[in-house]
């Protein structure tokens, strides 16, 4: 599947005087994993908080499945599974009763429910679906939120920063399981900050930097940006960045020492 799932043209969302999002255009496709990254307050949040419609955009457009946003709102929701980086849950629920809330929402027969049993089970929450979410650690609401989207099957998965509170076997689990469905043709938007699962997972990589999308393209083309043209996504995302003052910071800690040149100390 190649069409097109996900089309964002000049898309800005200002504050006042202040613009977070600033004419960002991104298209993604079936079958593709996009990597969405940038320092903090770049704007990632703000524009995939627009893309699940939690914020309204000043200008700009977005299109899902072919539908706008602003002209079919239900239509793009239902095909749009947000997982965001701070989950909130009904904590007087149990997880099953939890899921069971949303699966309500989206479908009308139980088909997700029985989807989210092996969900629950590789995230080891089959012992605990029975119990209020409010003695959920942070790494298991977590776990539980991803069930409640990934049993949807929606065309479109839009992920701010997954793996916040996930020990490594869970990590592990939810990048096959990314892969999974991009395989099966899912389109998804995934929004980190660490490098090592951009670089492993994505087809595609934008850059946005004070809200503006400064650099985009495989690896390949993103090293090609580059001056350092052989270098890790992390070397290449500082370069593009323009973190160069990060540069003398490591060569003074690698030297042995205390004299941290001011100008870096103070970025």
């Amino acid at each position: 599947m190649q069409h097109k799932l996900l089309h964002i043209e000049q898309l800005t969302k200002s504050f006042g005087s202040f613009t977070a999002v600033d004419r960002v255009s991104i298209q993604l496709k079936g079958g593709e994993i996009y990597g969405f990254l940038g320092p903090n307050g770049a704007g990632k949040t703000t524009t995939i908080k627009m893309l699940a419609g939690l914020l309204q955009p000043t200008a700009g457009t977005i299109a899902i499945c072919g539908k706008r946003l602003d002209d079919a709102p239900l239509f793009c929701k239902k095909q749009t599974g947000y997982i965001p980086d701070r989950p909130f849950l009904y904590e007087k629920l149990t997880g099953a009763e939890y899921l069971g809330f949303i699966a309500s929402l989206y479908a009308a027969d139980s088909a997700p429910l029985r989807e989210a049993e092996q969900y629950l089970e590789l995230f080891d929450l089959t012992g605990w679906k029975n119990n209020l979410i409010e003695g959920y650690s942070h790494g298991m609401r977590q776990k539980l939120i991803m069930t409640s989207i990934l049993m949807l099957n929606q065309p479109l998965l839009v992920v701010d920063e997954p793996m916040i509170g996930l020990d490594p076997k869970s990590a592990r689990i939810v990048k096959e399981l990314f892969k999974k469905k991009a395989q099966a043709g899912v389109g998804v938007l995934l929004s980190t900050h660490s490098m090592e699962i951009a670089e492993e997972l994505c087809d595609r990589i934008g850059i946005i930097v004070q809200g503006r999308i400064t650099a985009e393209g495989t690896m390949p083309e993103l090293r090609a940006m580059a001056e350092n043209g052989s270098g890790s996504l992390e070397d290449i995302f500082l370069e593009l960045t323009g973190a160069y003052e990060l540069q003398s910071v490591i060569k003074a800690l690698r030297s042995g020492g205390d004299n941290i040149p001011a100008d870096a100390a103070e970025e």
